[in-house]
């Protein structure tokens, strides 16, 4: 996309295309169907918060060999010829007769080759974006063209980070990193929770993020009960702990971590949570390289926080990070995906204070040839503490 710094150079979106139709010809694929943003936005660069509106489909069509056709409303149109993209095809949406779903069959009986296979992302954490009614129409008017699932292409394509996308990450977690060095400026004893999730959100604005999809909050004497509610309007008291979890976006990249605050001074229980928490991070960080797995990061981790009893309820120890703010891995136990040089990673170990508060704390890194490194800002094992507002 236009802007300096902004996008990729049309290299990045062939070397992608190309690794893909490397994949599907060992595959047997004759063409990938992608339907979410992500997946869309992968090869084409088409970034539009429009996607937000669930009543449009759109398409983008990879062949076996060649460029991408992208098959979309046509209120999209300008902006996808503003990609590399050239072979657009568009249709007034929405239409409730027939959305894309002709145009759509047109370009992919185009495509269909000997194998008469069209491969679909099917796995874990993929979806279908587009009513299901259209999918079976698209089915029946393919036949006997077939769709089977994509053979993980898009997962292990997507999986692996190049340079240029490690340095988008490493830009939102800079943002990141300045927004929550001014907690000081917005939060304190006396200050509301539903403000400072407010204000916080215009710090990660100010220091540069393009928007802020994803913020937790949560709030609590002595820690908080869970990392998922939204704010309300609890008033900081000494003894509370704050935590902080932005997942805000930069040029189409999303960073994810947190950082936790004590109101006033923190109790020795919370002192001690919060260092061994650190304690798990650099557990991992020891022996994050390639070639380990995402199940050993969670036992690193987990033997720090829990002695190695498995985890808890919250179900992960942390998970990859990119044009999504949750991606694959999940740092589970059972969980064997290889550790590879690219992938960009969340760690986040939590920790039970005492029954019914917790402790988490996140950090993003990035796998290289011998080792991980940061790329938000490792946090300091003591708790930040926060005075009184004046």
């Amino acid at each position: 996309m236009s802007g300096e710094g902004r996008g990729f150079p049309v290299t990045e979106y062939r070397a992608r295309v190309a690794r893909a139709q490397v994949a599907m010809a060992d595959a047997g694929l004759d063409a990938l169907l992608l339907t979410s943003e992500p997946d869309v936005r992968y090869f084409s660069g088409f970034l539009t918060r429009f996607w937000e509106s669930p009543t449009r489909p759109w398409f983008l069509v990879v062949p076996a060999g060649g460029d991408p056709v992208a098959v979309i409303p046509s209120i999209g149109a300008s902006l996808m010829a503003q990609t590399w993209i050239e072979d657009v095809r568009s249709w007034r949406s929405p239409d409730l007769e027939d959305d894309g779903v002709s145009l759509l069959a047109e370009a992919l009986r185009e495509v269909a080759g000997v194998n008469r296979r069209l491969g679909l992302p099917m796995g874990a954490e993929s979806s279908l974006r587009m009513p299901l009614a259209d999918f079976k129409r698209l089915e029946a008017a393919l036949s006997p063209v077939t769709f089977v699932g994509d053979a993980g292409i898009m997962r292990a394509l997507r999986i692996r980070k190049s340079p240029a996308e490690v340095e988008k990450i490493r830009k939102a977690c800079e943002v990141a990193d300045r927004a929550f060095a001014r907690v000081g400026e917005i939060a304190g004893a006396g200050a509301r929770l539903d403000d400072v999730a407010r204000r916080f959100q215009m710090l990660c604005l100010e220091e540069g993020a393009d928007w802020v999809p994803y913020l937790a909050c949560p709030c609590g004497p002595g820690g908080y009960h869970d990392v998922i509610s939204p704010a309300d309007g609890h008033v900081f008291a000494p003894g509370d702990v704050l935590m902080l979890d932005t997942g805000l976006v930069h040029d189409g990249y999303f960073c994810d971590f947190d950082r936790n605050f004590a109101i006033g001074a923190p109790s020795q229980a919370v002192r001690a949570a919060h260092r061994k928490l650190l304690d798990a991070v650099d557990a991992a960080m020891d022996i994050a390289r390639p070639g380990v797995t995402a199940a050993d990061l969670f036992h690193a981790m987990d033997k720090i926080v829990t002695g190695g009893q498995g985890g808890s309820d919250t179900g992960r120890l942390g998970h990859g990070l990119g044009t999504q703010l949750t991606e694959w891995p999940s740092l589970i136990p059972q969980d064997r995906t290889r550790i590879a040089t690219g992938m960009a990673l969340t760690l986040e170990p939590g920790i039970e204070v005492e029954p019914g508060r917790i402790l988490v704390h996140e950090e993003n890194i990035v796998i290289g040839d011998h080792g991980a490194e940061f790329l938000s800002t490792r946090a300091d094992p003591e708790i930040l503490c926060l005075e009184a507002r004046r």
